[in-house]
């Protein structure tokens, strides 16, 4: 290209230094350079001509010809129209096989602005979500999909968190949403059918709950005739008192096994809102603190209370009670003697309110920390029977905090204990001079 710059500017000069020549030998040099000026101006007019009218037809039609710089001009053109088609023949086949692959896959996809504005979406996200093409393109997700939960969910748009809900195109589906941030101001909503999940899943919840009710009776039957016969020592030798107590320990964890299945059963399976009455957190945490002294014991945990006597929930205080217990009594189990424990109750700069329970204790590694909360899981199963825990007091504080709106955030290193984040959102936080009667 720069050839051509060099070879056009030599050509102007010569034309002019012609015209020059030419003008002295006539004794008219400014009319002769004036002509050639108006010649050269009048190619260059006709060349720019030319471009606008192939560049108005269209790609498709050749280039025009021309000497010099516009030649090569109108060639590099044409050249860059070219690379520009097999660019754009590559991104309609990639964008040609990304809808194939999504209308192959068994989910719902939905592309969607970051404002909620969609985009587009596959034959299974329209069946999922009920949408209809084109009225709804250009829609935002929330004015279409009209449920309470999926709005609360958008709003909060956690990419890690999953919301099931009946299917808006079939309420007899149950399907699992997920919205993932990508690109430049964009997401991504994926729906999956988790109906048959959902069935087997709701069996096994009443199948615990039932069993759990039906092991309540005979264990209660049997405590109460190991009480009788542990009354009776005198009557007894030394080794059947031991098997006596032992029998008793036994009945006693099995009853508290049976205890935390039916609250955790109680959890899964309540379909009424949760009651919006004022909780006193304060006073409850302190109660608290009572009771793990009482379990510390002879152990001699040192534990600490900080909390903002101002800063009440709206909620369920037996639920919230169970689930702050089990954290509670969670840090004393898994704390050595001596050790510090410390519950912190406040309000954050976002104006949530929280819980955090903070220990000195083994600490918990970090693949464990994703399946905390699953129902009877352990990560030192030794340990858990010797303190006497069921695996399932976390999952408790999960379906109760699910109850709530609020989230659990565990950070824990080996060696160096563990801490425990209740996070309630700003509409569930009250404060004591709000309230005319503190419960």
């Amino acid at each position: 290209m720069n050839n051509s710059w060099n070879a056009e500017v030599w050509r102007l000069v010569a034309l002019l230094t012609i015209a020059i020549v030419v003008g002295l030998v006539f004794d008219h040099v400014l009319l002769f350079l004036c002509i050639s000026l108006a010649g050269y101006l009048s190619w260059t007019l006709i060349n720019l001509r030319h471009l606008h009218r192939w560049l108005a037809k269209g790609k498709k039609y050749s280039p025009p010809t021309s000497a010099g710089l516009w030649g090569q001009l109108f060639t590099e053109i044409y050249r860059l129209q070219k690379r520009n088609k097999k660019r754009q023949r590559r991104l309609v086949n990639l964008l040609a096989r990304f809808r194939e692959t999504t209308e192959a896959m068994p989910d719902g996809v939905v592309v969607m602005q970051a404002n909620g504005t969609i985009e587009w979406w596959n034959d299974v996200g329209a069946k999922m979500l009920d949408l209809n093409y084109p009225q709804d393109v250009g829609q935002r997700i929330t004015n279409l999909v009209r449920n309470p939960e999926f709005l609360s969910f958008y709003q909060r748009a956690d990419q890690d968190e999953i919301l099931s809900m009946p299917a808006p195109g079939d309420s007899n589906k149950t399907i699992a949403i997920q919205v993932t941030p990508y690109g430049h101001e964009q997401s991504l909503l994926t729906a999956r059918d988790v109906t048959l999940l959902e069935r087997v899943e709701q069996i096994r919840r009443d199948f615990i709950a039932n069993i759990s009710h039906e092991l309540r009776t005979p264990l209660t039957v049997m405590s109460g005739f190991l009480e009788a016969m542990s009354g009776d020592d005198l009557n007894m030798d030394e080794q059947t008192q031991r098997s006596i107590k032992l029998m008793q320990q036994q009945s006693k964890r099995m009853y508290r096994l049976v205890e935390d299945l039916m609250l955790l059963s109680k959890l899964e399976n309540e379909q009424k809102p949760i009651k919006h009455e004022v909780i006193a957190v304060p006073q409850m945490l302190q109660t608290l603190k009572e009771e793990a002294q009482v379990v510390s014991g002879p152990r001699n945990h040192v534990i600490e209370l900080d909390v903002d006597e101002t800063l009440f929930l709206y909620g369920d205080a037996k639920e919230l009670d169970s689930a702050f217990s089990n954290l509670v009594i969670n840090a004393v189990n898994y704390t050595p003697d001596n050790g510090h424990i410390t519950i912190k109750w406040y309000e954050d700069e976002s104006g949530r309110a929280v819980l955090r329970v903070i220990d000195s204790g083994i600490g918990i590694p970090s693949h464990h920390i994703k399946r905390l909360t699953e129902r009877f899981y352990r990560v030192d199963v030794a340990r858990s029977r010797e303190t006497g825990g069921s695996g399932l007091g976390l999952a408790i504080v999960k379906h109760a905090l699910n109850r709530h709106s609020a989230k659990l955030k565990i950070k824990s290193e080996v060696g160096r204990g563990s801490e425990f984040s209740c996070i309630f959102n700003k509409d569930a936080v009250t404060h004591k001079s709000d309230i005319r009667q503190v419960i």
